[in-house]
């Protein structure tokens, strides 16, 4: 039973011991936005954490579903030394690999480590409880393809075995918002962070899904296949986008969102 839903954004510089108190107070909104997540996190008492992540393990045509019974993460990219070592929910990972099968969607089982696509959000949520985790990424096929992948989701975790789980949509926007960003500048990136603020907080699936593709690789962007998954996931359920914050900071969109 799908109990909560967010979007979430990744920054590293949101964790302790990457970043700075300077980080901390230019990401002040998202940060009061990851505690009001984790809170609500917590009143919903999930037993699994589905987690979409851009920076899991990719494959064009096929989605991805991490099976290592221990998922294990580090930041050691980004300076900071330590694993972080979660369960799978491999009866969920099973599951969903039988529906993709029996609903002629490609799935691939594949061991991997937590990305900080996925740790990074954990890690603020997960402060006080200790739920099993299922990892997953998004593919390079149609928007179409993520929605419908996000529809059998949905009918594996409406399964009576599945218990209550929470779905986080892991993934930032627009990485050239300024002049500064590591990706470079856009002149198009605030508009495209700006429209797809738009057609969440509308509901407008249509003109989301319908978003031009030159424009969102200019955008240089890394949430909206998550997000569209996510979608999927709430199809026909009764849920509100909530927006909880954006800011860009370091001229990267953080969209930081409650959905259920």
């Amino acid at each position: 039973m799908l109990v909560f839903s967010a979007i979430m954004p990744h920054p590293p510089m949101s964790i302790a011991g990457i970043g700075s108190a300077q980080d901390f107070n230019l990401l002040s909104q998202t940060m009061k936005s990851f505690e009001k997540l984790r809170s609500c996190l917590e009143k919903s008492d999930p037993d699994t954490i589905v987690v979409i992540s851009p920076h899991a393990h990719l494959e064009k045509y096929a989605f991805v579903v991490n099976s290592s019974e221990d998922l294990i993460g580090s930041l050691n990219n980004f300076g900071l030394d330590g694993k972080h070592v979660f369960k799978n929910n491999l009866e969920i990972v099973d599951m969903l690999d039988y529906a993709c099968m029996a609903n002629e969607m490609p799935c691939l089982l594949c061991e991997e480590e937590l990305d900080h696509g996925a740790l990074v959000p954990l890690l603020h949520l997960t402060k006080n409880i200790k739920p099993k985790i299922v990892h997953l990424s998004f593919s390079l096929m149609d928007y179409k393809n993520h929605y419908l992948y996000g529809q059998i989701i949905q009918g594996v975790l409406d399964l009576s075995g599945a218990g209550r789980v929470a779905v986080i949509a892991s993934g930032d926007l627009s990485h050239k918002l300024s002049k500064n960003s590591p990706a470079g500048y856009s002149s198009i990136a605030k508009d495209f962070d700006r429209d797809v603020l738009h057609f969440l907080g509308s509901g407008d699936l249509v003109s989301l899904m319908g978003m031009e593709n030159e424009t969102i690789k200019k955008a240089a962007e890394c949430g909206l296949r998550s997000i569209i998954i996510l979608l999927g996931i709430l199809h026909e359920k009764k849920y509100k986008f909530e927006l909880l914050s954006y800011e860009a900071p370091f001229g990267i969109g953080y969209l930081t969102a409650k959905l259920l």
